[in-house]
């Protein structure tokens, strides 16, 4: 996936302004800034679901050249979880994930039944299928959100802060499952808020701020006290360890 000169206007504001960009096949790509820097309007654009100025191209081919049933089978995005105000039941919802393959009319059949109940093991959610998603807590209902984007089969995964709402245990549990499906060959975005997180996580980084694209890199090169006291606004000693990982000590704001 590619990205030159994106720029998106919504009411009235430019909320992404020139932003050029790569995202390699086969790696983990953490998009970093603080609220309103333009994350996941960037993913949004990126799953065809905004209009843009510039360019966006996925296999070499225009975003905007893409059948949408053909984009959702290449490309599945990953909302953040948000309460829902209908009730479905979980294995319902998460087989809508399988709808890019279907046609207008089609069921389901039994080996979508069972790629569901596969993705829901997958997410630590065995024998959820019958559960009404209106019981689930936050956490719960984020990793249901997750197996709809298994069972979807697509390439790319662009994950809007996959870790929110989720303890500590299942943050690592479901990054360790991103990165498992990139060491088999699949390509991920994801929005961080926790910069430690995505410097363990992430191959590649993009940071935003004020819609602009301000660096990108490998995270040992990215972070540095310079970049988290200009953009996250935080006093911070950062120690980089001699296999590549990054080590983060929050001192105070800056004001």
């Amino acid at each position: 996936m590619h990205g030159r000169g994106v720029r998106v206007r919504l009411d009235a504001v430019d909320v992404l302004r020139d932003v050029s960009f790569t995202v390699p096949r086969g790696r983990l790509v953490g998009l970093l800034g603080p609220n309103g820097s333009g994350k996941t309007t960037l993913l949004r654009a990126a799953a065809g679901l905004l209009p843009f100025a510039g360019e966006l191209t996925f296999d070499g081919i225009s975003i905007r050249a893409w059948k949408p049933r053909h984009l959702a089978r290449r490309l599945a995005f990953v909302r953040q979880s948000v309460s829902l105000s209908f009730d479905f039941d979980v294995g319902e919802l998460v087989l809508l994930g399988r709808s890019p393959h279907k046609g207008w009319l089609g069921d389901y059949t039994h080996g979508d039944r069972d790629r569901m109940r596969e993705a829901l093991s997958r997410v630590d959610l065995c024998g959820f299928d019958d559960r009404s998603v209106l019981s689930l807590s936050g956490g719960e209902l984020q990793r249901v959100f997750l197996a709809q984007a298994l069972v979807q089969e697509a390439d790319v995964l662009l994950l809007d802060e996959p870790t929110a709402h989720l303890d500590v245990h299942y943050q690592f549990e479901l990054m360790e499952l991103v990165r498992h499906l990139v060491g088999g060959g699949r390509t991920a975005v994801a929005v961080f808020h926790d910069l430690e997180m995505a410097a363990r996580f992430a191959d590649e980084l993009i940071v935003l701020h004020g819609g602009r694209l301000v660096a990108s890199g490998c995270p040992h090169d990215v972070l540095d006290a310079g970049l988290i006291a200009r953009i996250f606004r935080m006093d911070a000693d950062v120690r980089r360890e001699a296999g590549g990982g990054v080590h983060i000590q929050f001192n105070r704001p800056i004001d």
